[in-house]
């Protein structure tokens, strides 16, 4: 009888706060800008903060406020940088714009001691490891930002190019063939 008691009055009280909740986030929503949300669907979302702001939505938000550049992201690149002035309808000029060169972080297990600091502010959870182990870095995982080695106190871990491979290995992009000096038109 008990039983049955507790089974109901557990029930009958999540359902009430399940539809108390309901109805609270309908009613105190709070409201964002469409194009905040697309601009943040744009960017990488690693909250590297290698742009000067602490995540991806802040970042966001300055692009839309028009407070940053359309280059704002260097893990992104020209690639993102055009989409972005395309969103926005700004004017791009990437002559000031690097292709970020792709890096992994990679440890020296000779002199890794474990402290742990390392994988604490890796954004993307790239590197594992436990306490007084020597740490991995997953270099699927890695984006370059290099906040590992800032905290390193061993200096054990160093960035390499990332090494290709059948899994990652991409075509080159084509040369445009240059125009003929030549007065045919084509």
């Amino acid at each position: 009888m008990y039983v049955i008691l507790a089974i109901v009055s557990l029930t009958s009280l999540g359902l009430f706060l399940g539809l108390l909740l309901g109805i609270a986030a309908k009613y105190l929503k709070v409201e964002s800008s469409p194009v905040v949300d697309e601009l943040e669907s744009l960017l990488p979302g690693s909250q590297c903060g290698q742009c000067g702001f602490p995540g991806c939505r802040p970042a966001a938000e300055a692009l839309a406020e028009g407070k940053a550049p359309a280059t704002i992201c260097p893990p992104g690149g020209s690639a993102l940088a055009e989409q972005i002035a395309a969103l926005l309808g700004m004017d791009l000029d990437l002559s000031a714009v690097k292709e970020p060169e792709l890096l992994v972080a990679k440890v020296s297990e000779a002199t890794c001691t474990g402290c742990t600091r390392c994988f604490k502010v890796c954004p993307t959870d790239a590197i594992v490891g436990a306490p007084k182990q020597i740490h991995a870095v997953v270099a699927d995982a890695c984006i370059g930002c290099k906040k590992c080695i800032e905290v390193c106190p061993t200096e054990c871990l160093q960035m390499h190019p990332v090494e290709v491979t059948l899994r990652n290995w991409r075509w080159s992009k084509p040369a445009l063939p240059l125009p003929e000096a030549s007065g045919a038109v084509c």
